[in-house]
């Protein structure tokens, strides 16, 4: 186990929004270290969802990821022998990161030309209240409600 409690790395906020969890954002879309190409891609789904919705870009994702975002989630632990799924809430650093991550990842199983395009339709499917990622959000928590009768193993 550690010793102690690793520091928090302080982000630089992007250059277009200004924006430190648009940088997080970037950081987890990165692939291979490619952090300028993540930037391009990112920005480039900006302006497809400009051009398409004619809202605020920026708006839209922050309104996706406050729809994706978990609040409980179910962990595993095992008693007496049988593993329960104990319900426990998201910490708000874990909420944040938790959806940031479910965005990509359900970006990137859709069906488009780039991922550019495919990053622009889920955020605003997201928005919406659409998508796989909003989906993925409903069934953690229904996973969770479901297994609320085993809440008091919580530790």
């Amino acid at each position: 186990m550690r010793k102690r409690k690793p520091k928090k790395r302080i982000l630089q906020p992007d250059p277009r929004f200004n924006d430190i969890m648009v940088t997080q954002f970037v950081n987890n879309l990165m692939w291979a270290g490619k952090k300028t190409r993540a930037y391009e891609i990112f920005y480039n789904a900006m302006d497809m969802i400009q051009e398409k919705t004619g809202e605020d870009p920026h708006d839209q994702w922050k309104k996706a990821l406050q729809n994706i975002t978990p609040g409980v989630e179910v962990r595993s632990k095992r008693i007496g022998g049988a593993t329960f799924q104990i319900p426990v809430e998201v910490r708000p650093a874990r909420k944040i990161s938790v959806g940031m991550k479910w965005l990509i990842k359900y970006s990137r199983a859709r069906n488009g030309k780039g991922m550019a395009d495919k990053l622009a339709n889920e955020i605003m499917a997201a928005a919406k209240g659409e998508g796989a990622a909003v989906k993925k959000r409903e069934d953690t928590h229904k996973m969770a409600e479901a297994n609320r009768a085993f809440a008091h193993f919580r530790t």
